[in-house]
């Protein structure tokens, strides 16, 4: 599938407040975020594995102080910020979903999959 740009590497710095965009997940209309943590970009839908709910606690505000995390603002599971694992609370080991995002010549572009998609009306949020 062709790669969808997000937003440019600039608009993320490590640790800090992510980049939300809309998606459609099972033909479903949510959101999914971007954010920067070891210096690498890393994208999940924004949507708890414990109840289908999005997770940030201010808009586009996902991670804790530690800039390593993202916290659920409705019932507090944690989750890793480089892989989506479940670190605690009510995600049950469940991890967050992941999508493909790439960082080139200051962008970042995302890779739609079958189950996520673009929706019609672009992914502006």
């Amino acid at each position: 599938m062709q790669q969808i740009q997000v937003c440019q590497s600039s608009e993320l710095e490590e640790g800090g407040t992510s980049y939300r965009f809309r998606v459609l997940y099972n033909n479903e209309e949510t959101t999914a975020f971007v954010v920067r943590v070891d210096d690498a970009v890393r994208c999940f839908l924004n949507r708890c594995s414990h109840v289908p709910v999005e997770l940030d606690w201010n808009y586009g505000e996902f991670l804790d102080d530690s800039g390593r995390i993202v916290v659920c603002a409705t019932h507090g599971a944690s989750y890793d910020a480089t892989d989506g694992s479940c670190l605690g609370g009510p995600c049950d080991g469940n991890p967050l979903v992941r999508l493909n995002v790439e960082e080139k010549n200051g962008v970042v572009y995302w890779t739609p999959t079958e189950l996520i998609t673009v929706p019609a009306d672009g992914i502006e949020d």
